[in-house]
């Protein structure tokens, strides 16, 4: 069966193919042959390359607009966030030809580069450890884009054979995929790249530790309990990766990621950048999204710089129940994964230079004042811009522990005793300088997950994955300006499955959109 094939008949990041003669004359854009590519050890290591490319601007693109939106959704629309300005996600712009449609199309492009890649190695005259390395790469990134479209879509199109010129135009059939198959070749990929990554791999690539992360995550979507304790204690029973020590933990998401919790980072390097088709990745501003301009305040007591997130742009903050749920006096993570509350003066023509800033000149607004994020802070990005060229964790060994702890305990029955469920979760706890639990419970739970893994990817799934998104959304997520005008803002039922974006649905024809999208 071919599916898919007017969608994805782009090379991503090595060629762009747009004609029906330019494809069939493989007019290689980047002077890098197709032959090359799909024929030799050192294009398939090229192709690889351009996968990890095309991922990062997948998960963590450069730049604003609809880009950083269909990330920014998934970041902010949960129980923890406050949505400023910019884009409503449970609003007008959640619809099939809105930002979601970014996700799907991309995802699909990408896939189709790795099919290419996984259906071509084998032919290729190569060392078998080389070629198992190449293929384990090209495999977890289609298991993990399929992971993520079936998460956020529920119904997909299920495609392993790549576009070539010989089938671009073959007949085609769009249905939705069984889920059982979709979850079928996710957990092959994943198992693939388990037994062929290696656990200390370069900066900046899968191994071994988060292909165990990612096959665990697909095993509690699936209910396979056993197989989800199976592979998260895999990774905490290796030395590979760990918690960094409590006198560390401003170093988890620090300037330099390169560290024993991160499962895997997305790189970038302003030498080597400048957009996201370059190796170096292009500029985020993902930083200045979350934080306040608090130079702006009336007083003039405070300038743009480096300690406050210098140019920003103040779209979306935690909350209010997520501020609730620390204790904001012991809690390590209170004053490390965020900016502080009160501000010191920092303009030097101010005779307040130094002090702590009057009470009477915050001003409610929350463009210019409200606690802020500072996981994606970049002590490197320059005063005067929203460019950042600081690599981002995006998988991290204190998300194995908590996922590890509810595995268990639910393979145990739900036991709030349950040793290994207290034994991972505490260890997040105890690192965070907060007693331990002394039992276990999906409520308790939802709260640790909150307080350590707050706008890293995940909330919003595990909420879905738990049944409980609209629930929560309805009743912690918020919108407003100020707080005279701040309120919790609705999320319909339908909306736990995105859009499938309408240019999609007309180039198919036949595959039906989600409900109530129409």
């Amino acid at each position: 069966m071919k599916t898919l094939r007017l969608l994805t008949i782009q090379l991503l990041g090595i060629a762009l193919l747009t004609s029906c003669n330019d494809f069939l004359s493989e007019a290689p854009i980047t002077e890098v042959s197709i032959d090359h590519i799909y024929q030799t050890p050192e294009g398939l290591e090229s192709g690889v390359n351009a996968l990890y490319n095309r991922m990062r601007s997948y998960n963590l693109p450069e730049g604003e607009g609809s880009a950083l939106q269909s990330v920014a959704f998934f970041l902010v629309a949960t129980d923890l966030g406050l949505n400023r300005t910019w884009h409503t996600p449970y609003g007008p712009n959640h619809t099939p030809i809105g930002f979601p449609g970014r996700k799907w199309t991309m995802g699909y492009q990408i896939i189709d580069r790795a099919n290419a890649i996984i259906t071509n190695a084998p032919k290729v005259d190569m060392a078998t450890a080389r070629r198992n390395q190449i293929l384990a790469q090209a495999r977890i990134v289609r298991a993990e884009l399929y992971f993520d479209l079936i998460r956020m879509y529920d119904n997909i199109l299920l495609d392993t054979i790549a576009t070539t010129p010989e089938n671009a135009f073959d007949e085609k059939e769009y249905k939705p995929a069984d889920p059982v198959e979709v979850f079928k070749l996710i957990d092959a990929d994943l198992d693939f790249a388990v037994q062929h990554l290696d656990w200390a791999v370069e900066f900046g690539r899968y191994g071994k530790g988060v292909a165990h992360h990612l096959r665990g995550k697909s095993a509690m979507w699936q209910g396979k309990w056993d197989e989800a304790v199976l592979n998260f204690d895999a990774v905490i029973q290796n030395t590979t990766h760990d918690l960094l020590p409590r006198n560390q933990i401003a170093d988890v998401f620090g300037q330099n990621p390169n560290h024993k919790e991160s499962l895997f980072v997305y790189v970038r390097d302003e030498q080597t950048g400048g957009n996201d088709d370059l190796p170096g990745g292009g500029p985020t501003w993902i930083s200045s999204m979350f934080t306040s301009r608090v130079y702006e305040l009336s007083s003039g007591e405070m300038i743009r710089s480096v300690e406050y997130g210098g140019e920003a742009l103040g779209w979306s903050y935690p909350n209010d129940y997520l501020r609730s749920l620390y204790d904001e006096e012991n809690d390590l993570r209170f004053h490390t994964y965020y900016y502080p509350l009160r501000l010191i003066v920092n303009n030097p023509n101010s005779p307040n230079f130094g002090q702590p800033l009057d009470p009477a000149l915050y001003e409610d607004d929350f463009r210019r004042y409200h606690w802020s994020l500072k996981k994606y802070h970049d002590e490197e990005k320059r005063v005067g811009t929203n460019n950042s060229y600081k690599s981002i964790v995006y998988y991290r060994y204190a998300e194995t522990l908590l996922l590890g702890a509810e595995a268990h305990w639910r393979r145990s029955g739900q036991d709030p005793f349950n040793h290994k469920a207290l034994e991972y979760v505490n260890q997040v706890r105890e690192r965070a300088n907060v007693p331990p639990f002394e039992s276990f419970n999906l409520d308790n739970y939802l709260e640790e997950s909150a307080r350590e893994l707050a706008f890293e990817n995940n909330r919003w799934f595990l909420l879905k994955r738990l049944g409980v998104l609209v629930e929560r959304v309805n009743k912690y997520y918020q919108m407003g300006s100020n707080s005279g005008n701040v309120a919790i803002y609705p999320m319909a039922p339908h909306m736990v499955r995105l859009p499938i974006p309408q240019s999609q649905i007309d180039l198919m024809r036949v595959f039906p959109q989600n409900d109530f999208y129409d």
